[in-house]
C-alpha cells in the first residue's frame, strides 16, 4: 500500500520565502495605516462615535416604559431617523432633520385628512379606492415638486420624507374604523421620528460639533497659496530651457486640480453653514455666499493658469532669446500676483483686513500697462520668426487676464472684510 507524501520546504530557498515574507508584513502593515491616516483624519473617528451614541440613546430611551407602551413595535422607527439622518457636519444634520421633521408632520397629517375623507365613501371598496387615488395624487406632485431646482437642492430630503409619511399613514390608516384608530397611527409615527431627531440634534451639535462653516473657511486660503506656487512654477519653467519643463508643468496643472474641482463641494459646504447659528466664531448672519463669489473668481485663476501651462507645452513656442524679451515684465506681473494671492488668503484665515491691498492693486494696475505694450503681434514681428509672435501675445494676454481676475478678487475680499467685521490688522 503507497503512502502519500507531503514536502516541507526546510532548505534556504523556504527558510528565504518565510523570512521574506515575515518582514514584507510589518511594512504592509504601515503602508496600510499611512494610507488608512492619510485619508481619513481625527474627526471621521468622532463622528463614528457620536452616531454610536446617538442610536445608543434613541434605542434607550424608545424603550422607556410608558414610551415603549405608546410606540410599540414603531420604537424601530426612532433608530431608522438617526441612521438615515446623521450626517458628518453640524449644519447638514440640523438641516436634514428639519427637512424630515417637517416632512413627516405635514405628510403625516395629510394621511390622515386623506383617511378620515375617505371614509365618507360608501363601502370599503370605495373608501379604498379613495386612499389610492389620494397617494397617487400627493406622490406624483411632490416628485414633481423635488425634481424643481431650487426645491431639488434644499428640500429634496423633505419631499421624500412626506411622501413615505403620507403613503404609510394612508395605507395603514384605511384599516382603521374610527378616525381615532387613524390619529394614534400618526401620532406613533410622529413620536418615534421626534425621538431620533433630538438624539441626532443633540449628540451632533452638543459633542464635539464638526462645523461646515469652519471648513469652507479653513480650506478657503490653501487655495490661494496653490495658486500662487503654480503661477511661480510656471514663469519659471517659461523663462528656462530645461528637459523637464514638461512633467514640471503637469505638476503644476496637478496642484491646480483641487481649486477646479471645489464648486460642488464649496456650495454643499455653504448651504450647510447657513445652519450652524450655533458657531459663535462666525455669528449668525455670516457672509457665506461671499465665499461662493470669491471660489468662482479662484476658479477662474486656476483655468487661466491652465491655459498658460498650454501656451508653455506648445510646440510653436519662440526661441529663449525673444523669451527674455518679455522676462522682466512678466516677471514683475508674476511677482505682484503671487504675492496679492498670499496676502488675500492669509487675510480670509485669520479674518484680518489687510491694508496693502490697495497699494497691491495699484502695483498691479502699473504692472499691467507695462505687460499691455507686448499684447500687440506687431510689436514682436521683427523679433520672432512667423507664428512666434501669436503665441508670445496669447501668453502675455493671458497674463493681463489674471491680472483683471485679480483686482475683482481683491474687491470680493475686502466686502467679505466689510460685512464679516474683519478685525484691521495694524501691520
Amino acid at each position: 500500500m503507497m503512502r502519500s507524501s507531503v514536502v516541507f520546504p526546510i532548505g534556504e530557498e523556504g527558510e528565504g520565502a518565510s523570512r521574506r515574507t515575515l518582514e514584507n508584513r510589518p511594512s504592509a502593515v504601515a503602508a496600510f495605516l499611512r494610507r488608512v491616516n492619510g485619508e481619513h483624519d481625527n474627526r471621521r473617528v468622532v463622528h463614528g462615535v457620536k452616531v454610536g451614541i446617538a442610536l445608543v440613546l434613541a434605542s434607550v430611551v424608545s424603550s422607556v416604559g410608558p414610551l415603549y407602551k405608546f410606540v410599540k413595535e414603531d420604537a424601530v422607527w426612532a433608530v431608522m431617523t438617526v441612521v438615515v439622518m446623521f450626517e458628518f457636519y453640524a449644519g447638514a444634520t440640523l438641516s436634514k432633520g428639519l427637512n424630515r421633521a417637517a416632512g413627516t408632520l405635514s405628510g403625516g397629517m395629510l394621511g390622515c385628512l386623506s383617511v378620515i375623507l375617505a371614509k365618507f365613501i360608501p363601502g370599503q371598496v370605495g373608501s379604498t379606492i379613495g386612499v389610492g387615488t389620494a397617494v397617487f395624487i400627493s406622490g406624483a406632485a411632490a416628485t414633481y415638486a423635488r425634481s424643481i431646482p431650487c426645491i431639488k437642492r434644499k428640500y429634496d430630503y423633505g419631499g421624500m420624507i412626506f411622501i413615505l409619511s403620507f403613503s404609510l399613514v394612508a395605507v395603514s390608516g384605511i384599516q382603521s374604523q374610527d378616525a381615532k384608530g387613524i390619529l394614534k397611527i400618526a401620532l406613533q409615527r410622529l413620536g418615534t421620528v421626534t425621538i431620533g431627531f433630538w438624539a441626532s440634534i443633540l449628540t451632533s451639535l452638543f459633542i464635539f460639533p464638526i462645523w461646515a462653516g469652519a471648513e469652507l473657511h479653513t480650506s478657503m486660503a490653501p487655495k490661494f497659496e496653490l495658486l500662487a506656487c503654480s503661477m511661480e512654477g510656471l514663469l519659471e519653467r517659461y523663462f528656462e530651457v530645461g528637459a523637464d519643463k514638461d512633467s514640471k508643468a503637469d505638476g503644476n496643472f496637478k496642484s491646480c486640480r483641487p481649486v477646479l474641482n471645489s464648486k460642488a463641494k464649496d456650495e454643499s459646504l455653504a448651504l450647510f453653514a447657513k445652519w450652524e447659528k450655533w458657531n459663535w466664531k462666525f455669528g449668525l448672519s455670516y457672509p457665506w455666499d461671499k465665499y461662493l463669489k470669491i471660489g468662482e473668481l479662484l476658479r477662474e485663476l486656476a483655468a487661466t493658469i491652465v491655459a498658460l501651462e498650454v501656451c508653455i507645452k506648445s510646440s510653436r513656442q519662440p526661441a529663449a532669446d525673444v523669451r527674455r524679451l518679455i522676462k522682466e515684465p512678466c516677471e514683475l506681473v508674476a511677482s505682484s500676483l503671487t504675492m496679492t494671492l498670499r496676502e488675500l488668503g492669509e487675510s480670509i484665515m485669520n479674518m484680518r483686513r489687510c491694508q496693502s491691498n490697495v497699494r497691491a492693486v495699484q502695483k498691479l494696475r502699473t504692472s499691467w500697462l507695462v505687460l499691455r505694450l507686448y499684447k500687440s503681434p506687431a510689436k514682436l514681428e521683427h523679433v520672432c520668426d512667423p507664428g512666434q509672435d501669436l503665441a508670445v501675445s496669447s501668453f502675455v494676454f493671458l497674463l493681463t487676464e489674471m491680472v483683471e481676475k485679480l483686482e475683482w478678487l481683491v474687491k470680493e475680499v475686502e466686502e467679505l472684510g466689510d460685512l464679516a467685521k474683519f478685525k484691521i490688522n495694524d501691520i
